[in-house]
């Protein structure tokens, strides 16, 4: 059996997911700065709920597939992250390539996160079905809405950042698993 290489898979769809991030930035600038984390939070559940009904439902009306939805989730998630340590502003404050640099060190984070606990968990993810990535990304914005109703706080849980990160990286998962024609 080969080996994956999961270092340039993971880099490779942080790759793609950038591309969008950048043409999205041309395209609206850093309008999103306004977002408030609740709202960013509401965006992912948007798109995790729309590729939970696409993985069940036996017809789907609009043509584009569960990818660009995981896409998305990355990007939202980045971009909560930056929030989380920026806070939301009233008009955009960042240039487009501020905000790339941003996006960068983010997704970096997510990626040295990946690596740490890729190896304790021995790439498990590798053996999971993106139907189960999909419920487990549910799960975190589940939590992550939980938190945020909290005000923020936690008693002995991850944060509104660890909720983030996760969603990145699994998102990341899926998509690579997908590319691979792997585990529906």
């Amino acid at each position: 059996m080969q080996t994956k290489d999961t270092k340039s898979q993971f880099h490779a769809v942080l790759a793609e997911c950038r591309k969008l991030f950048v043409a999205k930035m041309k395209d609206y600038g850093p309008a999103w700065r306004i977002l408030r984390t609740t709202s960013i939070t509401d965006q992912i559940y948007i798109k995790v709920k729309r590729i939970r009904t696409l993985q069940t439902a036996s017809e789907q009306l609009v043509d584009e597939g569960i990818e660009p939805e995981f896409v998305g989730i990355v990007n939202y998630a980045a971009m909560g992250i930056i929030q989380l340590q920026f806070g939301v502003v009233d008009k955009p404050d960042l240039s487009a390539e501020e905000a790339t640099s941003l996006y960068d060190r983010v997704t970096n984070e997510a990626y040295e996160l990946m690596t740490r606990k890729n190896h304790d968990y021995d790439e498990a993810w590798r053996d999971m079905r993106v139907s189960s990535i999909t419920d487990l990304i549910m799960s975190k914005v589940l939590r992550t809405k939980s938190i945020e109703d909290n005000d923020g706080k936690t008693l002995v849980s991850e944060g509104l950042d660890a909720n983030y990160y996760d969603m990145v990286n699994y998102a990341v998962f899926a998509l690579i698993l997908l590319s691979e024609g792997g585990r529906k």
